[in-house]
């Protein structure tokens, strides 16, 4: 099971709990003790033990004080993954953390599978997804079980390397590896094409007619070390997979390119070489040179698909002028910094951390990390973010989020897990990969037979063996949706668009209702006081006075509104006790000795105070039907008035849900204001619907009936009242403006506040899952129409090597079409 001893294994978790990560062999039976969340009774811990003991041969004891389960299983029937996914389908979660490796040496998709399966074998491991196209591999695994070290020696021990990503800035050493590997590629293929290229001439000229032949050993000479030396690394990926009891597409090279070199070798040493025996040393040679030359395309050609990631990375500063009070700039490590320090940007450079401006004035170019094409203005007070390039004014910044916290690295962070997740149809992929080279070989053996068979002999029956060993390739089947995946996602990020998980990305095609949440999304979020009016006996000024008093103790945009009036206007805003608030409805508090209460009109009702007569009420009426908002008060028990606020339609929202109409989509608002506020808004923009009233915990069940409906619904909104909303969703769209909450709640991310790019996301969604099938349709009818040819000796193995070559390649560069997608209008 594991090559530690049981001594080896960690008892605990580092945290003091008892046997929290403890794995040991005992016979035939594993044990593992996962940590559990979400139990808060006895009946959860009966839950999960019924769960799992629904797998076959496992028992377990649920300890609730410890919020953990301890669990025994044979490995051989269940694995870690297999527990932790039942207790998370119980409705209870697993503790584990995230590992991510740089893999080299994989040659198709039978080596990411076997990887895979290498790393899912490891004692602890949950999870294990290896992407071929990205040459990486990302793990769960219980926190302190797994180490770096014990994933890289079962990535060696499966034949291959791997390097950690965890530690450090994955990014540098691996570039300079990449760059390395890909210069020493390029000088193989040029040996290659020089040792290559008069065994190709040779057959040219006979083919035109010129009688000229290059001495038997000449040719010798030339094959061999494109056999041997050039070639070394296909036997040497074959024998790594035979000995880990697989096959992979250099078994399907090195078994091809051996028979020709071998049969070569045959006649012209035994058989005698008489002119009319054939040599196939040039087919050997040149099948090795195509496919070397197809992997070095393939190869730029992926790394052109995740050319966005690489971009982001390259946006991250090293160094920064820090200002010391004695000292004036220093120019420290980016790593040295804490927050609270003053940053100094000079015009062209980037910025180097998340800040606030706090003096200066510029404008910044946040292009690739916002898709926000103009550069946009920054003065004292705004919030800038890590990786903008500075424009003419000099900027001194306030460090609001360093390292792992900063908007750029969890912008990257996003996107490679988009990048390095699965589609559903991947699995079936997987499946296929899997004994496909094994399947290919038994096709080879046959057409050997057949033609031995019909009589046609047995150099004939070789080459057409050959020429079906070389034509099949499963690194098609392998890139054609990874591939596809990395650039749609790279090219939506450079849009301002952040896909978090196929999930998303895998729903979003379907969407044909928008749910949008009104403040902050439709609207800019920032809205203004309009009209003051005071009931009669109260004094406008008073009004105010007590309703910022009550509204400086919230964080909600009309409360600042209302709090911004009243100091424009030189009112001081006093202290207040005992403030309470009823979400979705509205606050009071004690105002020097008064009870001051801000809200509905169903919030004052069921206060028993007396709503406004006829005359106000007209007024609260016309002023909700422009759209305004209108906040009622009350003071000791009777109306006092209300405030009006308005907040301006963001000037694309109206296109964008034009946009969403043109596709077929239909738009819904769901906002907290008025039914009157709401049939404005909605009117304004052409919404189908506006639904006004709606409390924040109601919006997660208007879109649960949507769904019920048979609707699939994307759910956009900026707050942390729309986070339930967006998990209710098919696909939930978060605001870059909004929360961090709705940003880790959402499926998808908009890095600028502009509704437009709703579409946008869609729209990607559609091109993305349009790649992938044409991807997969081209992988599967390329060997479905290529076998068979080679089979019936249509294809020499010459062509069948070409053709291997360019197949993968024209996967890749078929994905590589999506890195020119924009947002329309953009």
């Amino acid at each position: 099971m594991d090559s530690r001893s049981e001594a080896d294994i960690p008892e605990n978790d580092g945290n003091g709990a008892p046997g929290a990560v403890k794995a040991v062999r005992e016979g035939l039976k594993d044990e593992v003790t996962l940590q559990i969340g979400g139990m808060n009774c006895a009946s959860c811990a009966g839950r999960i033990e019924k769960a799992l003991a629904k797998l076959p041969d496992v028992s377990s004891e649920v300890n609730l004080a410890l919020n953990s389960a301890h669990i025994t299983f044979d490995r051989d029937q269940t694995s870690v993954g297999k527990l932790a996914d039942t207790i998370r389908s119980a409705g209870y979660s697993v503790a584990d953390e995230s590992r991510s490796f740089d893999i080299d040496g994989m040659t198709c998709a039978n080596c990411a599978l076997r990887v895979e399966k290498a790393l899912g074998k490891l004692p602890g491991v949950t999870e294990a997804s290896v992407n071929f196209a990205l040459e990486r591999a990302d793990i769960r695994a219980l926190p302190g079980q797994v180490g770096d070290e014990d994933v890289i020696a079962a990535v060696e021990r499966a034949g291959y390397h791997a390097v950690s990503r965890n530690k450090s800035n994955p990014t540098d050493g691996q570039q300079d590896s990449d760059k390395t590997g890909f210069d020493k590629s390029l000088l193989w293929l040029g040996a290659s094409i020089v040792l290559t290229a008069p065994l190709v001439a040779q057959m040219i000229w006979m083919y035109l007619g010129v009688d000229f032949h290059l001495s038997p050993w000449v040719e010798l000479a030339l094959a061999t070390p494109v056999q041997f030396l050039i070639g070394w690394r296909f036997y040497r990926g074959a024998w790594t997979a035979l000995r880990n009891g697989g096959a992979n597409m250099d078994v399907l090279v090195a078994l091809g390119t051996s028979a020709a070199y071998f049969l070569s070798l045959y006649n012209m040493l035994v058989a005698g070489h008489d002119g009319q025996t054939h040599l196939y040393f040039e087919a050997s040679a040149a099948i090795i040179t195509l496919i070397l030359a197809g992997k070095i395309m393939e190869e730029r050609a992926k790394r052109g698909a995740s050319a966005a990631i690489r971009e982001l990375m390259a946006l991250r500063p090293r160094r920064a002028r820090k200002l010391v009070q004695a000292k004036g700039e220093i120019e420290i490590d980016i790593a040295e910094l804490v927050i609270g320090d003053i940053v100094r940007v000079l015009p062209g450079e980037r910025v180097p951390v998340d800040g606030k401006v706090s003096a200066g004035e510029s404008e910044l170019d946040e292009s690739l990390i916002t898709g926000e094409t103009r550069p946009v203005a920054r003065v004292p007070g705004d919030t800038v973010v890590g990786g903008a390039v500075n424009g003419t004014g000099r900027l001194d910044i306030e460090v609001a989020a360093i390292g792992e916290d900063t908007t750029l690295s969890r912008i990257i962070r996003l996107v490679e897990q988009a990048q390095t997740g699965k589609a559903p149809v991947q699995k079936l992929v997987d499946k296929v990969s899997g004994i496909f080279v094994p399947v290919v070989i038994v096709i080879a053996l046959v057409t050997f037979g057949g033609w031995l068979f019909f009589g046609v002999g047995i150099e004939a029956s070789i080459v057409a063996a050959v020429s079906v060993l070389v034509i099949a390739c499963p690194c098609a089947l392998g890139l054609a949706t990874p591939t596809a995946l990395v650039a749609g996602t790279g090219a939506a990020a450079k849009s301002g668009i952040l896909i978090r998980n196929f999930d998303a990305l895998e729903q979003a095609h379907n969407v044909d209702t928008v749910v949008f949440d009104k403040t902050g999304t439709l609207t800019e979020g920032t809205p203004t006081v309009r009209d003051i009016i005071p009931a009669e006996g109260t004094d406008k000024t008073e009004l105010l006075r007590m309703v910022a008093a009550v509204q400086a103790a919230s964080e909600h945009p009309l409360a600042r509104a209302v709090v911004d009036a009243a100091r424009k206007q030189g009112v001081k805003v006093p202290d207040i006790t005992d403030f309470s608030s009823k979400t979705g409805s509205g606050v009071q508090a004690m105002v020097e000795g008064h009870k001051v209460v801000i809200g509905s009109e169903a919030m004052l009702a069921d206060l028993d105070i007396a709503l406004p007569e006829d005359g106000l009420a007209r007024q609260i009426t016309d002023h909700e039907g422009r759209g305004q908002t209108v906040i009622l008060a009350a003071i000791d028990g009777r109306f006092a008035g209300f405030i009006t606020l308005e907040d301006r339609i963001r000037a694309s929202a109206k296109q964008a849900i034009s946009d969403l109409k043109a596709r077929g989509i239909t738009s819904i608002m769901l906002s907290g204001d008025s039914e009157d506020v709401a049939a404005y808004v909605a009117g304004q923009l052409g919404l189908e619907e506006g639904r006004g009233r709606i409390r924040p915990q109601d919006k997660a069940r208007e879109v649960e009936k949507l769904r019920k409906n048979g609707r699939h619904v994307a759910m956009v909104g900026d707050g942390i009242n729309d986070a339930p909303a967006l998990a209710a969703a098919d696909v939930g769209i978060a605001m870059g403006g909004g929360t961090d909450v709705a940003m880790e709640t959402a499926g998808i991310t908009l890095m600028r506040s502009d509704p437009a790019l709703v579409a946008g996301a869609i729209d990607v969604s559609i091109s993305t899952r349009r790649k992938i099938a044409q991807n997969l349709f081209w992988a599967f009818a390329y060997n479905v129409i290529g076998v068979p040819l080679a089979a019936f000796g249509i294809l020499s193995p010459a062509i069948a090597g070409a053709a291997m070559a360019l197949s993968s390649v024209s996967v890749v560069s078929n994905s590589l079409l999506l890195r020119r997608w924009k947002v329309r209008g953009e």
